[in-house]
């Protein structure tokens, strides 16, 4: 199965699958026949994503996400509670930067950080801050929670080709969706933009599932 923006957005008059859940409408991750430019596996299962959550859970969350989203940092606990109280779900936090030199730097170092194995703490550390962060917040925050900003600076420096091409991949996937901003999440395959509270996420993992 493939993904075109112009299967996403009925209102905007492409096509989409509508359906409603929980008072939200969601557009259905079906495109028209004949698309090949973009698949739900390279959204999903990008070789190069960490994954948090259960890496073998049965339904896939996937959210686009900025380190200044302040909509992203409000929902961010609620999520995390719920990949773990459910226990069977993938989480892919997809970085997209696009609130500035920051949010890129942000993202570099908590991506240098997986080969580091603190990947999951530098990400809480500053998914925990205020919204708005100068380059010099991103490293004090990752100081604070006990984190080496340079040692992660120069991991991800080694292997910047990936991270880069993740960040890019991430960037196209997003613009060939139609996203307008963060957060946006995908779960199964079913396309929400916005920032779900914690009773809708539940139904829609719910539903995910329910129909996989």
């Amino acid at each position: 199965m493939t993904l075109h923006r112009r299967a996403l957005l009925a209102s905007a008059g492409l096509g989409a699958a509508l359906t409603t859940l929980g008072g939200i409408t969601w557009a259905l991750l079906r495109p028209p026949a004949g698309t090949d430019d973009l698949t739900i596996e390279d959204v999903l299962f990008d070789p190069d994503q960490p994954v948090l959550g259960n890496p073998q859970g049965d339904v896939t969350v996937v959210e686009f996400f900025d380190y200044q989203c302040p909509f992203c940092k409000r929902g961010h606990s609620d999520l995390m509670a719920e990949v773990e109280a459910d226990g069977n779900v993938r989480l892919v936090m997809k970085d997209w930067p696009i609130f500035g030199g920051a949010s890129v730097l942000a993202s570099q170092l908590v991506l240098g950080a997986v080969e580091e194995g603190t990947y999951v703490a530098a990400q809480a550390a500053l998914m925990a801050t205020p919204a708005r962060l100068s380059e010099d917040d991103v490293r004090s925050t990752l100081m604070a929670a006990g984190l080496d900003p340079a040692a992660m600076l120069a991991a991800y420096r080694q292997d910047r080709e990936r991270w880069d091409g993740l960040m890019d991949r991430n960037s196209r996937q997003a613009a060939a969706l139609g996203l307008q901003g963060t957060p946006a999440f995908i779960i199964g395959q079913t396309l929400l933009p916005g920032a779900p509270d914690r009773d809708r996420l539940r139904a829609a993992i719910a539903a995910a599932r329910g129909s996989a």
